[in-house]
């Protein structure tokens, strides 16, 4: 199935709105999403979460939005059928780990939990194989990308926080599905998990990027100079995620 599908008759949320859109396998829930600042409809399909949503002003009737979805069926329909296949955390199934394919191979006789074997002189990938029951192995896979992520992004803002000579709070990693980053007014900083995934000059951007935060609190001149001054692969690392950061929400899903 290339996209999430909801049962028509699953429960909804107190006050949500949905409108059903009929594709060529079924019904397909479109949640409407009210925004006080929102001046007209816009339709979204979500790579991350592999649904879609209409964004509308409060004052827009359903009846209204309901006809506009309408009218876009088969753009919708095309944005979803282009959405790539989620790879889940199974055994045999090949994901990216700091940008380099790593096989998952279920080692269920082995003792411990996940571990890295490098890739072999034939051509094989490097492995992530990972011990005990098959029902625990995607978790086991989730937790050890994560424990890898904190990893690297820890000496990476600590880096740069010494490069640009300021304090940092405490890191976070969360599964976001709109921004790979955040810096808190207090200094907290919260990474998408899914940054491991990416080539490690990628990660290392994002890092220097929150960092410059507790400088510049925006996205001004002044900002990009701070962080072109201690991160010169800025541009390269947001043009890598122009063209495959949506494709790094595939892993792990159903």
């Amino acid at each position: 199935m290339l996209f999430r599908r909801h049962d028509r008759k699953a429960p909804l949320t107190r006050g949500a709105e949905w409108i059903e859109l009929m594709l060529d396998d079924g019904p397909l829930r479109v949640a409407v999403r009210r925004h006080p600042q929102a001046r007209r409809l816009t339709l979204r399909v979500r790579a991350a979460a592999r649904d879609v949503t209409l964004t509308a002003p409060p004052h827009v009737p359903l009846a209204f939005a309901h006809d506009f979805v309408q009218r876009h069926r088969e753009w919708v329909r095309v944005r979803l059928v282009r959405l790539p296949e989620p790879v889940p955390f199974a055994d045999g199934a090949i994901i990216p780990l700091r940008g380099e394919p790593h096989r998952i191979v279920h080692r269920p006789e082995a003792r411990g939990t996940v571990w890295i074997a490098p890739a072999q002189e034939d051509g094989e990938p490097a492995t992530l194989n990972v011990a005990g029951d098959a029902p625990h192995l995607s978790r086991r896979v989730q937790d050890f990308l994560k424990r890898e992520a904190r990893h690297d992004l820890g000496p990476a803002v600590r880096r740069y926080a010494a490069a640009l000579k300021v304090e940092v709070g405490r890191i976070t990693l969360r599964d976001t599905a709109s921004r790979w980053g955040s810096c808190s007014a207090q200094g907290d900083l919260s990474f998408s998990w899914r940054l491991i995934l990416a080539p490690a000059f990628v990660l290392d951007y994002l890092a220097a990027h929150e960092v410059a935060h507790r400088l510049e609190m925006n996205h001004g001149p002044r900002y990009w100079r701070l962080v072109e001054q201690v991160c010169p692969a800025r541009r390269e690392a947001e043009a890598w995620l122009r063209r495959n950061g949506s494709d790094l929400h595939r892993y792990g899903g159903a």
